[in-house]
């Protein structure tokens, strides 16, 4: 388990340099109103605390920030020193920033409990193996009738997209990845998580086992993408 811990962890610091830039190229730019939809599904009111699990370079921390007009207290946190240093790059040419940033596990939250009236994590939860105890983390820290809401990677179930999807999946974006980051393994390594990940209804099963309420979830994109929504009660 830390051994698979560290590999993820050093992988994400070394292709942090071209994180963003291959996020945009790779989902065709599709990763921003993603995050626009995810940020909208919490339903936040002004002056919310909230978080940000495996917050990489701060793009939904910004979301957030951006959706609220600023008048909100965000922590985002991560394992990856490489991620940080870019959104912490990010927070400088932000005025009166909100968003505090902090190394941290998401299985070892640094937070008292009931503190949070939202909990984002997007596109990380797959990278986590003992993700009912990472729920459970985050719904032990959340307020009552607070909101965890999760953004993944996910597969198409059927149809001809299926088949056009995990070619591209498989074959070119493995290429892609590899010669614009440098790093041979970590997009084979997306492939492979997001194929092991579990099924959407799976998913919402293993929230509810961690104590959420009124669970629903939204394919977007065909499918590749699914918005998680649970409640704390």
């Amino acid at each position: 388990m830390n051994e698979e811990l560290d590999f993820v962890k050093e992988m994400f610091d070394k292709i942090s340099p071209r994180y963003d830039f291959l996020n945009r190229l790779l989902s065709f730019r599709q990763d921003t109103f993603w995050r626009t939809q995810m940020v909208r599904a919490a339903k936040l009111t002004t002056d919310s605390r909230v978080m940000d699990v495996a917050c990489g370079t701060c793009d939904v921390a910004l979301e957030i920030s951006t959706q609220l007009s600023g008048r909100v207290k965000i922590f985002g946190l991560d394992f990856s020193l490489g991620m940080l240093g870019l959104g912490r790059q990010k927070l400088l040419h932000k005025k009166n920033s909100t968003i505090e940033l902090l190394n941290a596990d998401a299985l070892h939250l640094p937070f008292k409990k009931n503190k949070f009236d939202a909990v984002f994590i997007a596109f990380g939860i797959r990278n986590i193996m003992d993700r009912h105890r990472a729920i459970q983390e985050f719904h032990k820290v959340l307020k009552k009738e607070g909101r965890l809401v999760v953004l993944e990677l996910t597969t198409p179930e059927k149809g001809f997209f299926r088949q056009i999807y995990l070619g591209y999946f498989r074959k070119i974006l493995p290429l892609i990845g590899s010669f614009f980051s440098k790093h041979n393994n970590a997009y084979s390594y997306l492939p492979e998580s997001v194929l092991n990940f579990p099924d959407s209804v799976s998913f919402a099963k293993i929230m509810k086992t961690s104590g959420f309420k009124q669970i629903r979830f939204k394919q977007m994109t065909f499918g590749i993408v699914t918005l998680f929504v649970g409640t704390k009660k």
